[in-house]
């Protein structure tokens, strides 16, 4: 028991050292590099087409990137450094096979059990990539999360809801949206990806609404923490929000699709500001062609997914 308490306090502790790498101070490098992809569209290991959702795994000092796959139909991990990845789930091509997949949009690991959960988009199920059994079917899941406790969080962008699913659940618990289709505080429109902070307030990009909401633990109403002011391109507007990711300090960062930029948005604030991207559709190494998953590895280094040029880029933070 003693041994067990000191591990959890070391590993509290290494969470909030890790923690202060990113504030609202922070800044990152303009120019990203490529880490996954960027060899044109295609299906060799050193290739991705229509990259969607991603995981980083840096628990062992060793960055990995889980990264799902639309027109591949797979998973695959990039160790840091590689020229290529490899496939963990999925590569046999389109099917609903348990060693198949169908455009899957995002992907997670259950650290406790040590497996790869998927959102198998068109199958209409969340998978166990490890085994292949199937944990949620009939269900048109988009974006996946997990709380501390391990239990999962799935965004049904067809049914406008996002629902929490413990170990044996059956129909899993609404924690946003079900109440339509619409731009009410208690509806969401094609919501993608999603984060559980750790008080378990889900954050939901909330797409055709071009907002990003908050839904506080048991709320019946979300909050508007970014966008919300129509579709365009001014700070205080989002234009198709995909990857969202949020910080300990509650500032939310957005994918913010087709403005072709990230944009951070402080707590109660009316605008956000650009920390990468905004300039213009591209390929060079500051420019975006649509967004998808966003993430942060330990360090504070921003990993985003570039839709359109197949490619994951990452943005060193910027120490000067």
């Amino acid at each position: 028991m003693k041994f067990v308490f000191i591990l959890n306090l070391f590993l509290f502790i290494e969470q909030l050292l890790s923690s202060t790498h990113i504030n609202i101070k922070t800044k990152w490098k303009q120019n990203g590099i490529t880490i996954a992809g960027g060899n044109g569209k295609g299906n060799q290991l050193n290739q991705l087409t229509y990259p969607c959702g991603i995981f980083i795994d840096d628990d062992d000092n060793d960055t990995c990137i889980y990264i799902s796959e639309w027109e591949n139909h797979r998973i695959v991990k990039w160790k840091c450094g590689a020229k290529n990845g490899q496939v963990v789930a999925g590569g046999n091509e389109k099917g609903k096979r348990i060693d198949q997949l169908n455009r899957p949009t995002d992907v997670i690991i259950d650290k406790k059990n040590g497996s790869l959960i998927i959102c198998d988009h068109n199958n209409r199920r969340v998978q166990n990539g490890t085994n292949g059994q199937t944990i949620i079917s009939d269900i048109h899941c988009f974006g996946l999360a997990m709380d501390n406790n391990g239990d999962l969080y799935v965004s049904d962008w067809k049914e406008n809801e996002v629902r929490r699913w413990s170990i044996g659940d059956t129909n899993g618990t609404i924690v946003a949206g079900g109440n339509g289709k619409g731009n009410n505080l208690n509806q969401l429109d094609c919501p993608t990806y999603i984060f559980v902070d750790e008080d378990y307030s889900v954050y939901v990009s909330d797409c055709d609404n071009n907002r990003v909401m908050k839904w506080m633990k048991d709320a019946k109403e979300g909050i508007v923490v970014a966008g919300g002011q129509h579709q365009g391109n001014s700070l205080m507007q989002l234009s198709d929000p995909q990857g969202v990711t949020v910080d300990h300090f509650g500032n939310v960062y957005v994918a913010d699709s087709s403005n072709q930029r990230i944009i951070r948005w402080p707590p109660g604030s009316k605008e956000g500001s650009i920390i990468v991207g905004g300039n213009e559709e591209g390929q060079q190494s500051n420019q975006f062609s649509g967004l998808r998953g966003l993430s942060f590895d330990r360090q504070g280094n921003l990993y985003v997914v570039d839709w359109n040029n197949n490619r994951v880029q990452k943005f060193d933070i910027d120490s000067n």
